[in-house]
């Protein structure tokens, strides 16, 4: 059992805190504003509690980024005490919105978002995981037709093997998990990212996931 911080209390980080809840993990659910709720609420049954987030970051072993990836890093660097000595898994994008509130141009193109919160946050070991996806694929990866692919960017190897042990827990597979090295290889996944819109302007919202095909 691990204590698990979310940062974003919206699709993203409440589909994970059911999910890793539901695992037997102790999750806190991180909100700006902590006396309002939002996204789906928990299943029925599950503990979850909810903080502002600097509580929930200081409170857990393992904090886990869901916020908007264009504005992570002020964020995530005025966290910078809290996040110390912390496992930080990252699951966000940065881009720009274009017109129709889709994915766009990449906020730090020739670089990444993880690679830039591991330069602002030295005393914190960030994992870039599950950013290839929709959201409900994060938490059930066996419902879709062909096995999906959870990347692995970081630079701390036993980060990189708790993060694994937490996506077991989510449904994935070992041989869906792919480790691709150090923190510099998110700059490869967050760029899927560009793909997105495409799919999803043609296809709606319907689950998928940027996969590798042996």
């Amino acid at each position: 059992m691990s204590s698990i911080g979310i940062l974003g209390a919206g699709r993203v980080g409440t589909n994970l805190a059911r999910s890793l809840a539901a695992a037997g993990h102790h999750v806190t659910l991180g909100r700006r504003q902590s006396s309002h709720e939002t996204g789906t609420p928990p299943a029925e049954g599950t503990a979850i509690r909810y903080a502002d987030h600097p509580t929930t970051a200081r409170t857990a072993d393992i904090v886990i980024n869901a916020t908007p990836g264009d504005s992570t890093l002020d964020r995530l660097t005025a966290l910078r005490g809290e996040l110390a000595d912390k496992i930080l898994i990252d699951v966000s994008n940065a881009t720009h919105d274009a017109a129709d509130k889709l994915p766009g141009d990449l906020c730090y193109p020739g670089s990444s978002l993880a690679e830039q919160l591991q330069a602002a946050l030295p005393d914190t070991r960030v994992v870039k995981t599950l950013n290839t996806m929709l959201f409900m694929v994060m938490t059930a990866p066996g419902t879709l037709a062909s096995p999906p692919t959870a990347y692995l960017s970081g630079d701390d190897e036993q980060g990189k093997k708790t993060v694994t042990g937490l996506l077991n827990d989510l449904g994935w597979q070992p041989d869906w998990i792919e480790d691709l090295g150090g923190i510099t290889t998110a700059r490869a996944t967050e760029a899927m990212i560009l793909v997105v819109p495409h799919i999803m302007r043609r296809n709606g919202f319907a689950p998928f996931a940027v996969s590798l095909a042996r």
